[in-house]
């Protein structure tokens, strides 16, 4: 079982780089699009990622939980981290997701006035999810390396 926190850590490592990117790079870039176009590109995203990341998430908690059973030595770091995917999962369901699922069906005629609103405030818990993420992420690497 000498793969499972590599392969806790890749898992993991990937899934805070997509959340990163959706933060810091490809929101942004979407968010300067003209017209409705931006809005668009959200609810596709929002769609299509609203697919997979539940099973990354869960799959990330699960694969840390497993490696901090299977190293008993950097145990504390592994169940901390452990402890804040699960915190990040508890944020996604409770006030994420509910605004991912509004905006994945929105068009320029049925999206409702204040969706930049809404957007904005599902930015805004995302950058907070990042930051529990990367701590997550790094405190797990931090037990695989020891």
């Amino acid at each position: 079982m000498d793969w499972l926190p590599v392969v806790a850590v890749v898992v993991t490592g990937l899934m805070v780089g997509v959340e990163a990117s959706v933060a810091f790079v490809i929101n942004p870039i979407v968010d300067r699009l003209p017209e409705n176009a931006g809005l668009l590109a959200r609810a596709d995203g929002g769609r299509m990622l609203g697919r997979l990341m539940p099973f990354w998430y869960f799959g990330s908690l699960l694969l840390t939980a497993a490696t901090a059973l299977l190293l008993p030595e950097a145990a504390i770091a592994a169940w901390i981290a452990a402890a804040l995917l699960t915190l990040s999962v508890i944020i996604s369901i409770t006030l994420l997701v509910p605004i991912n699922n509004r905006g994945k069906t929105w068009t320029p005629e049925t999206a409702p006035a204040d969706w930049r609103e809404q957007v904005g405030r599902w930015d805004a818990l995302h950058y907070v999810r990042v930051a529990i993420i990367v701590a997550a992420f790094t405190l797990l690497t931090v037990a695989v390396a020891a």
